[in-house]
């Protein structure tokens, strides 16, 4: 079972929330033999990943898939609990990651992850400050920053 949480203590305490519900054990008799953070084979390539979550809302309780893009799983769990924090107001205690996977960028439907799939993307940079380093530390003048 995969359980992504802040620290260990959270972890453990997940665990039985979510092995309570899916079999018939109690803490008194069974025990947890081994915590351990799961890492990236590749955290320098950017992935496509997609969540399957559950959480629960003032009105009831909703399933949803969404999809992030980041180097980690536990980033894009990260970029989720935020995301849903601030869209839905969703608490993280409300909220169950029932699936996480990564996804080709072929099968991707959500457009504000399409969109960084061209090899050609540039970024402007519309606002840049170009500092003499032996110039003074301070002017008279406002520095110019649009360029053409």
């Amino acid at each position: 079972m995969r359980i992504f949480a802040p620290d260990r203590v959270v972890a453990v305490s997940r665990f039985w929330y979510f092995a309570k519900m899916l079999k018939k054990i109690k803490k008194t008799n069974s025990e947890i033999l081994e915590v351990s953070q799961v890492y990236e084979k590749k955290p320098t390539v950017v992935k496509n990943f997609g969540v399957w979550l559950r959480y629960d809302s003032r009105s009831g309780t909703h399933n949803m898939y969404r999809e992030y893009r980041d180097v980690t799983v536990a980033g894009a769990i990260t970029q989720c609990y935020r995301d849903m924090g601030a869209r839905h107001r969703a608490r993280a205690h409300s909220i169950q990651i029932m699936k996480v996977e990564r996804v080709i960028s072929s099968k991707c439907r959500r457009p504000n992850i399409k969109q960084f799939h061209d090899m050609k993307i540039k970024f402007p940079l519309p606002h840049r400050v170009i500092r003499d380093p032996k110039g003074p530390l301070f002017s008279t003048k406002r520095p110019q920053t649009h360029f053409m």
